[in-house]
């Protein structure tokens, strides 16, 4: 098989298994199913949702398990992280260069490129505070999926109490 028939998720696990090896470390059944987990998915999964996804398949996987490999992937260069998201970091296995939009309301996170965002310079006052490995643009906004939920779901009613002192 070419490596242009390959899909993007095996060539990220081809790429895995490459540096794993390179590096000296063992690659474990459970750490290559967590891996298959995180390239197969576009959503920038937290370690929570890798475990809940690996544990249907593997239920003999800690979540611990889970953070450490996906610690050790980060420190071998496999993946970046985001966040923190509402209190959890999410994992980016896609090492080429884009951008995120993230939803403010559902969390959901997307991969996007721009020529015009990868062009962007770095303020200087940024430069300040040291060295500069890299940018990405994080772009907030409410997905069309939780804009069309507002608009078809009716409003709650609300009800509002106010305290009085005696």
């Amino acid at each position: 098989m070419s490596k242009s028939e390959l899909s993007r998720s095996e060539r990220r696990l081809q790429h895995l298994e490459a540096v794993i090896r390179e590096a000296g470390v063992k690659l474990t059944h459970q750490r290559l199913e967590i891996f298959r987990e995180l390239a197969r998915t576009d959503d920038h999964p937290d370690a929570e949702t890798l475990f809940r996804a690996v544990k249907k398949r593997m239920p003999t996987v800690s979540l611990d398990t889970v953070y450490r490999t996906l610690w050790m992937l980060r420190d071998l260069g496999l993946v970046t992280t985001l966040g923190p998201h509402r209190d959890a970091v999410r994992f980016d296995v896609n090492l080429d260069r884009h951008h995120h939009y993230v939803c403010v309301r559902c969390g959901l996170v997307r991969d996007f490129d721009s020529d015009a965002m990868n062009g962007l310079r770095v303020p200087e006052a940024v430069k300040a505070f040291g060295s500069i490995v890299d940018a990405q643009v994080e772009v907030r906004g409410v997905c069309a999926s939780c804009a069309s939920a507002k608009k078809t779901k009716p409003r709650a009613a609300t009800l509002w109490t106010r305290k009085t002192r005696p």
